[in-house]
């Protein structure tokens, strides 16, 4: 059913659920999993010499960890995945690497870190409108 699955993660319990539906169904289809973690230039400046560049190194490890538990994860699934880190909006970063591995699918958390109210958050939604294919909110 699925070849290329998406994942995209911040971390968040939303995200984190996300995470494991998304191999679920990976380890369900035989899929490839991706999954992406995007610092939020609108949040965190590119690295140059100021305080900003503590914040953002910050925010690159905890990406790489997240990525690195995802990875953990997959493998004991026997699940094959690849991993994404990059800087840029994360809604368009999704959509454009979705668009790259021609991804059948894509499972994202129902809201992140950033967000605190009831609705679908900010990144969720952006992606829904502009992916063009199959999105799963968990």
């Amino acid at each position: 059913m699925y070849d290329t699955i998406l994942v995209g993660t911040d971390g968040s319990a939303s995200a984190n659920r996300a995470v494991v539906t998304a191999l679920d169904q990976a380890e369900q289809t035989d899929a490839t999993l991706h999954a992406i973690f995007v610092v939020d230039t609108r949040k965190y400046s590119e690295p140059a010499l100021s305080s900003q560049e503590l914040a953002t190194d910050d925010i690159e490890d905890w990406g790489h960890e997240q990525l690195k538990e995802v990875t953990e994860r997959a493998e004991e699934l026997d699940v094959d995945v690849v991993t994404r880190s990059c800087h840029g909006k994360p809604h368009k970063e999704i959509v454009e690497y979705a668009d790259k591995t021609d991804t059948d699918l894509i499972v994202l958390g129902y809201q992140g870190h950033s967000h605190s109210e009831d609705h679908i958050g900010s990144v969720t939604d952006r992606v829904v409108r502009n992916a063009g294919r199959q999105v799963l909110i968990v």
